[in-house]
């Protein structure tokens, strides 16, 4: 009992860092994280301080690149590769634009994305499609959530010509849990590359991208890792750098010579990198990093994760009148489900007039509740409550 109320009393004393969650019931971390206060501070303590030094100038710049690394650092940290691999981004759509558009495309090559993908996805491959006479087709493993085998179903529907298969490492609407080894060994055989929408994985799940192997992996830092929105990056697998063009182009992409002429473009993953970044966010998004690892390892994290969304999968699915759309404990944070006979949208205005938030998806219709490891149990119990008493 001692050891349990010590870990309570922890958490909780932890979460005072996340102004956020003092006035409401939050489960909406798969749309956007709270942001420590750490993170807020950072943002405005930055802002000042550039303009004291000056926001143009030899120590201006020198400081911003140095801290510049420490975010790059940070962000390898937890994902487990070097930092020479990690190109900062606004979001995970402009990650998956750059490795969209950076492949050589050739009338009559194949695109193959999965049935769950996000609409920006799906649209930007329409638009390749429609540029440079690619195909594009999806494979149904949004029927495997419960049952069947995603791996086989993606080996089923390569093809010889496909050159890039697309899916996400959990799924958005129904949080699947995709076992990307698996899929990496089968694009692999099919000489295909392989691009991951990493938006509800990274903060999420512990992750090992140098041993998982997806050649692109692009993730975002305001949603699991609660950060502010406008950053994010793309992990480019090392030994297909020189297979991935830049799309977006500019100085910070670049080598130039004495002349300040383009010579080449870097390295690493820096080469797609455009501009001046905020420099400000991404230093926040590096104390959100911090904050969370003050509190666990990613590990210790997603277990702490696992823990909630079964407590609440479990209190959701005794319910008479819901139906949760996972038939198992998730294996994510993201707990969907649908009330029977009722809409979801009601349900939703019913829970924000609680002051609890949740979000609805469109396909397959239901309401999305995420937990983080900040999230109570306590506060899970009111949300039932409020969905029972819904009913």
């Amino acid at each position: 009992m001692t050891t349990i109320s010590t870990a309570q009393a922890r958490l909780h004393h932890h979460r005072e860092q996340f102004l956020a969650l003092a006035n409401k019931l939050y489960f909406n971390y798969g749309g956007q994280g709270p942001m420590p206060k750490a993170t807020m501070d950072t943002i405005t303590q930055t802002i000042a301080h550039i303009q004291h030094i000056g926001p143009f100038g030899s120590e201006a710049g020198a400081w911003l690149t140095a801290q510049m690394q420490t975010v790059r650092t940070a962000i390898a940290s937890e994902l487990n590769v070097t930092s020479d691999t990690i190109a900062f981004t606004d979001n995970v759509t402009v990650g998956c634009n750059i490795a969209l558009w950076g492949i050589s495309w050739q009338a009559g090559d194949h695109i193959l994305l999965s049935d769950c993908e996000h609409p920006g996805v799906i649209a930007t491959t329409q638009e390749i499609s429609r540029r440079f006479g690619v195909e594009v087709t999806t494979c149904p493993l949004k029927a495997t959530l419960n049952e069947g085998n995603p791996v086989a179903i993606i080996a089923e529907n390569l093809r010889p010509q496909t050159r890039l298969v697309v899916v996400s490492h959990v799924f958005w609407n129904t949080g699947q849990v995709l076992p990307l080894e698996k899929i990496v060994e089968v694009c692999r055989k099919n000489n295909s590359f392989l691009l991951i929408d990493a938006a509800q994985s990274v903060g999420a799940l512990p992750l090992n991208l140098a041993e998982l192997g997806a050649d692109f992996y692009a993730f975002t830092g305001h949603k699991w890792l609660c950060g502010p929105e406008g950053v994010g990056g793309l992990y480019v697998r090392p030994e297909i750098l020189e297979s991935l063009h830049p799309t977006f182009i500019g100085l910070y992409g670049i080598m130039i010579d004495s002349q300040s002429q383009p010579v080449n473009w870097k390295p690493d993953a820096r080469r797609y990198e455009v501009s001046t970044p905020p420099y400000p966010l991404y230093f926040g998004l590096r104390e959100a990093i911090a904050t969370h690892q003050q509190w666990g390892t990613p590990q210790e994290r997603y277990t702490r994760i696992r823990h909630n969304s079964e407590y609440l999968w479990r209190r959701l699915a005794a319910l008479p009148n819901v139906k949760c759309l996972r038939t198992a404990p998730p294996e994510s944070g993201i707990v969907s489900f649908q009330l029977i006979n009722q809409q979801p949208l009601k349900l939703l205005q019913f829970l924000d007039s609680q002051r609890i938030l949740t979000r609805t998806i469109a396909d397959p219709s239901c309401i999305r509740a995420t937990v983080h490891y900040l999230t109570l149990e306590s506060e899970i119990d009111q949300l039932v409550e409020a969905v029972a008493k819904f009913q």
